[in-house]
């Protein structure tokens, strides 16, 4: 199966690094049109030039705006006024204790990791009905249905996006236009690299090795035994958004290598 996006624009929000930059890599290569976002000019164009030597004839767009709030988003907006795909990827994350856990950190997890989407969201949908044809993936996590107790307030806003998604892929049933949530488990990412860099240098471990034993430490019930990579995300959310995936609509696809332990 060859997956083809030609003539479509894809935005993908915080995909200056990490899972979403492997997106963006993705979608590039099978010819849609990317809109990379980062939070800063410098990183948006690092990884301009990041996507163009893996990607070299890729049509880019560069979005630099905070989607913590309304301002940043509306920002975006001015920026990339239409996209054929919007991939939702913008989030936070970081373990803390329910009990510290006060409203103003509640309300960054919430204003960031959901209302970025319930805006974009509300932004792009009428034009993607209008043409009767359209993609919008959340990037939610493993976290959603498997909520960690020391991320309790991580673990809320990822279930939320599961509710928009579904209620979404409701409100524009019937239409091209298909809503989906994609769930990844423990990946080696950007992100990752940076928290366990003390770790490799202390121990000389791999950050591969390091991401396997927090794997099988903290997610035993891991079936891959070993944490993804971002390709290895980025290839179901390329696939969520292709022509060939127009029967899927309202789900919540895992890519947590069978973190969470049931049959669907």
């Amino acid at each position: 199966m060859e997956i083809r996006l030609d003539g479509k624009t894809a935005l993908v929000t915080a995909s200056s690094g990490g899972i979403g930059f492997a997106i963006a890599k993705g979608l590039a290569a099978s010819g849609a049109k990317v809109a990379l976002n980062g939070r800063s000019e410098a990183t948006v164009a690092a990884a301009k030039q990041r996507l163009l030597s893996e990607v070299p004839d890729a049509d880019i767009v560069l979005a630099v705006a905070d989607l913590s709030d309304a301002a940043g988003c509306e920002q975006l907006l001015q920026a990339v006024p239409k996209v054929d795909i919007l991939v939702n990827n913008a989030g936070i994350y970081g373990p803390q204790d329910f009990f510290d856990t006060d409203d103003d950190t509640w309300e960054q997890y919430w204003q960031t990791n959901v209302m970025s989407g319930v805006r974009l969201a509300r932004a792009y949908l009428p034009a993607m009905q209008q043409q009767d044809w359209g993609r919008v993936v959340f990037i939610s996590s493993e976290s959603a249905r498997n909520v960690p107790a020391d991320m309790i307030h991580y673990g809320v806003s990822k279930t939320a996006q599961l509710s928009l998604s579904r209620g979404l892929a409701k409100r524009v049933a019937g239409s091209g236009v298909t809503v989906n949530s994609v769930l990844p488990g423990p990946t080696i990412s950007d992100g990752f690299a940076a928290i366990v860099a003390d770790e490799v240098q202390r121990t000389g471990k791999s950050v591969a090795t390091i991401a396997k034993e927090f794997i099988m430490t903290h997610r035993p019930s891991s079936v891959l035994q070993r944490a993804a990579t971002v390709d290895e995300v980025a290839n179901m959310v390329v696939y969520v958004c292709s022509l060939q995936a127009s029967a899927t609509s309202g789900a919540a696809l895992r890519v947590d290598g069978g973190v969470v332990d049931d049959i669907l």
